[in-house]
């Protein structure tokens, strides 16, 4: 049974967030003003209006916003106008690693006018496993399901074949 102490050392940690479609600046400044850490990774823009080109600044990712909570106020932060709800990997609220911000932080400062772009991961797409037993390894996708990937790792003249989870893979370039 958890103690006082415990709930008091409750360890903050990034979420991801869904808005409702363009929202994600408002939602941004509302959970500020709820004194909730928050962050809208903008991107500077050049746009063109009917007379001039305007720079603006518009959400990296379109309907999401990362905030960095207790679990204990995850309910202050569900109930944020605008908030759609949690970002849920595997049944759980799908956690952002601090590195992972803190990389997105540094290349906005650093390019302007980024794109984002899911990984589109293919049948015979050649990737390298990141985490796990074959960490490092290289494989070809042989099957895509939902949430896991079957990959055939040839290594020591045998041909394995794993099933490993999406997030756990990256596209090797050709």
């Amino acid at each position: 049974m958890p103690g006082i102490n415990s709930i008091i050392m409750e360890k903050k940690q990034w979420l991801a967030l869904y808005t409702r479609p363009r929202w994600e600046k408002k939602v941004n400044l509302l959970l500020k003003e709820k004194g909730i850490e928050s962050y809208c990774p903008l991107n500077k823009v050049r746009r063109k209006w009917s007379d001039r080109m305007k720079t603006v600044e518009e959400p990296l990712f379109k309907s999401y916003v990362f905030v960095q909570i207790r679990e204990s106020d995850m309910t202050k932060v569900r109930m944020t106008n605008g908030v759609v709800n949690f970002v849920y990997w595997l049944g759980k609220p799908a956690v952002i690693k601090e590195k992972e911000i803190e990389t997105i932080q540094k290349f906005l400062g650093e390019y302007k006018e980024v794109e984002v772009r899911p990984i589109q991961v293919q049948t015979a797409s050649k990737v390298r496993i990141k985490r796990g037993a074959f960490m490092d390894k290289v494989g070809v996708v042989k099957k895509i399901m939902t949430n896991k990937v079957e990959v055939i790792i040839e290594s020591i003249g045998y041909s394995l074949t794993a099933y490993i989870d999406r997030s756990n893979i990256a596209i090797v370039e050709k």
